[in-house]
């Protein structure tokens, strides 16, 4: 079952385990600079608000209520990343435009190891972009369907479905009791901290290759039989342009976030994580040859992301996971 509780996806799997629960944030953030420098985490700015389509049924696109799902409004080459909260492991497949954001193959049912297309939570806290190489994403960033920029677009060579589709996939019961003997409890359950005109006169967007970010997409410590593929959930998320968004739902959008440079401006701070007990994939050799904004940009001889000025990403804070629950992390002073 998948429910909506404070902008916030909530999956529970009952049938499987009474403590089956996953929960999806999409966090604003920053839009790091579209380089070719590669750049550490930047901070979230709070939930996107999110609706149910079929609260709307005759104000959104046929195509979105025949999706079903939940949708979110985004400015133009604003940026997101999605936060995973669950103690419950879970595999987790996420797609942009039904590419799949580790892999950049087309998403079919299923997970699948060679090459691994999934996440896994609670190890993996969560995916700010497409898995380019190993340690090195490129962040999620709002486009138009339809201006060619997105990695539906660049791929498949069609502006159909946009958006993003997530999949999550519990661990069997007898797994997860097996482990819990093992080890006690699990150390963490979050970090706290159509046609090309169609697309168009729609308003809807989908998501694009933006600038190079440090993040592991960490390799499944599980067998792969210790998924339940029997008791899958799905959801679409929609994505509406800021406009749009005030047509259908009769809301104000969530104001336009700050500029990189602004923050760093502004002295605050940026993020390293590290978590020492799991590797990471190899980046996706798909994903790979994807052009950035930026790039495509160029070569189209438009600009398409404005502000996008390289910035001295100071000051860090590292964030480790694998402490004691009890232990204190030191910050800087």
């Amino acid at each position: 079952m998948i429910e909506l509780r404070e902008n916030k996806l909530v999956f529970t799997f009952p049938e499987v385990h009474e403590d089956a629960r996953l929960s999806i944030d999409f966090q604003r953030t920053l839009r790091i600079p579209d380089d070719e420098r590669t750049y550490r985490l930047p901070p979230g700015l709070g939930r996107f608000p999110v609706r149910h389509v079929d609260d709307f049924p005759d104000k959104v696109p046929p195509r979105w209520l025949e999706h079903g799902g939940v949708m979110l409004p985004m400015y133009q080459s604003e940026a997101l990343w999605l936060y995973f909260l669950g103690g419950y492991p879970c595999a987790v497949r996420v797609a942009t435009g039904k590419i799949d954001a580790v892999t950049g193959k087309t998403l079919r049912p299923g997970l699948e190891r060679d090459p691994q297309n999934y996440l896994v939570i609670p190890e993996q806290p969560w995916l700010d972009g497409y898995c380019v190489e190993r340690g090195v994403i490129r962040q999620f960033v709002a486009m138009p369907l339809g201006a060619g920029y997105t990695a539906e677009e660049q791929i498949t060579g069609s502006a159909e479905h946009g958006g993003l589709q997530i999949i999550a996939y519990p661990m069997k019961a007898e797994v997860y009791e097996r482990v819990q003997a093992k080890r006690g409890v699990w150390l963490m359950e979050g970090m706290t901290v159509g046609s090309v005109l169609g697309a168009r006169t729609t308003g809807a967007m989908g998501l694009a290759p933006g600038g190079r970010m440090l993040q592991k997409i960490y390799d499944d410590p599980h067998a792969l039989t210790d998924w339940d593929q029997e008791n899958a959930s799905r959801c679409f998320v929609h994505i509406a342009n800021s406009l749009v968004w005030r047509q259908i739902t009769r809301e104000q959008p969530p104001t336009v976030p700050p500029t990189a440079s602004e923050y760093a401006k502004a002295g605050l701070p940026w993020f390293d994580y590290y978590d020492e007990r799991h590797s990471a994939v190899p980046g996706s050799t798909i994903l790979q040859k994807l052009k950035s904004v930026v790039q495509l940009g160029k070569a189209k001889g438009d600009v398409p992301l404005p502000e996008n000025e390289p910035v001295h990403a100071t000051p860090v804070i590292e964030l480790r996971r694998g402490m004691k629950r009890d232990q204190v992390r030191e910050g800087r002073f």
